[in-house]
Order: C-alpha cells, then sequence, then structure tokens
C-alpha cells in the first residue's frame, strides 16, 4: 500500500491554533487539547487513505472533505504526482468552508 505524506497548509495550521483557543476559552485547556490532537490524528490518518474523502469539484477543483466527529470538516487536496495529501482548511461548527475555499485558491 502506498503511503502518502500530509502536508498542512500555513491557512490549516493557523485555523487548528484558531480551533484550539476557542476550545479553551469554552471548555478547557484539556479538553481543546484532546480534541486538536485527534483532529490532527484523523488529517494524517489520509495517508493511508487520501480518497476516503467526498470530492467537491463543485467547489473548487480537485477539493476533498472529510469529517472529525461530526463538527469538523477538513478540506484537502490529492497531489498524486508527490503522492501528498494537502490539507486546505480546518472549519469548525457550522463555518462557511465553500466560500472560503472557493475565495482562497493558494495553499499557503
Amino acid at each position: 500500500m502506498i503511503r502518502y505524506t500530509v502536508v498542512f497548509s500555513h491557512e490549516a495550521r493557523r485555523q487548528l491554533g484558531d480551533l484550539q483557543r476557542y476550545l479553551s476559552r469554552e471548555a478547557s485547556p484539556a479538553v481543546a487539547k484532546r480534541y486538536t490532537d485527534a483532529l490532527v490524528d484523523t488529517c494524517t490518518g489520509l495517508a493511508m487513505f487520501p480518497h476516503r474523502g467526498t470530492p467537491r469539484p463543485e467547489i473548487r477543483p480537485e477539493l476533498r472533505t472529510t469529517h472529525h466527529r461530526g463538527r469538523t470538516t477538513i478540506a484537502y487536496r490529492i497531489v498524486e504526482s508527490r503522492k501528498e495529501v494537502v490539507v486546505l482548511g480546518i472549519f469548525h461548527g457550522g463555518q462557511d468552508y465553500p466560500s472560503a475555499l472557493a475565495a482562497d485558491p493558494g495553499e499557503g
């Protein structure tokens, strides 16, 4: 089985930090760490099964999405030539990810 490398865009890293800070305030630092660590594990799990997400070409070419615990959407693309999964964004709690991704074609 081919294993892909998972790379987080600058924007995805920023969003992950924002989510951790939000959860720290709203719940606790321990809850925030557990949730974001598990979220990163979900993202890195794409290394084994990158095609498991749902294709979303109506938003952006080559875009796929998957979910973490039903509350967080992970947006990514697969770069077959490099055997790489690029996590483009992490959107929590109903954030408007289609608009955000359609407006920002960069991968940071």
